[in-house]
């Protein structure tokens, strides 16, 4: 056992009592908007599990029963904005799609323009674009760390 660090349990029971050790004021919130969040990501969690209507709407309940409970004005302001998103936010969770490819492309044409400070020449900024965002596709970003990234993509066929 020597060597290893606190376990879980352990860390959270120390941050637990620190907060008990605060002032009212600021000991309800913390743990609060923590459950609420985890509450949140429970329901994230689902998706790519092929979850059961039942089971999503028991967990999207339990989260907007925490948020109107704690008080919190932030809490109802993030159960307002996962209402207002809930059509794709379900779609993500029963189809397992999102749109974090195309959002990962846009957000490297967007940072390539930026580093230019804009082009004067649109072909040019075309080319530039279609560089920064096909380098996987060329080989160029291609990784040898651990993790599920680490092979570069087989193209399907």
């Amino acid at each position: 056992m020597s060597g290893e660090g606190p376990s879980t349990p352990d860390v959270m029971a120390v941050m637990v009592e620190d907060l008990q050790n605060l002032p009212v004021k600021i000991s309800v919130p913390i743990p609060t908007a923590w459950n609420a969040k985890e509450d949140l990501m429970d329901i994230l969690a689902l998706m790519h599990t092929r979850p059961e209507r039942t089971t999503i709407a028991h967990r999207l309940f339990r989260f907007y029963e925490s948020c109107a409970a704690s008080g919190l004005p932030e809490l109802e302001r993030r159960a307002t904005t996962v209402n207002t998103w809930w059509p794709e936010i379900e779609a993500a969770i029963i189809s397992g799609v999102s749109n974090a490819g195309s959002e990962g492309i846009n957000r490297s044409m967007k940072t390539d323009a930026r580093a230019a400070y804009g082009y004067r020449n649109p072909a040019n900024q075309r080319l530039r674009a279609r560089c920064a965002t096909t380098r996987r596709a060329r080989g160029h970003l291609t990784t040898h760390t651990s993790g599920r990234h680490s092979q570069p993509r087989h193209p399907r066929t």
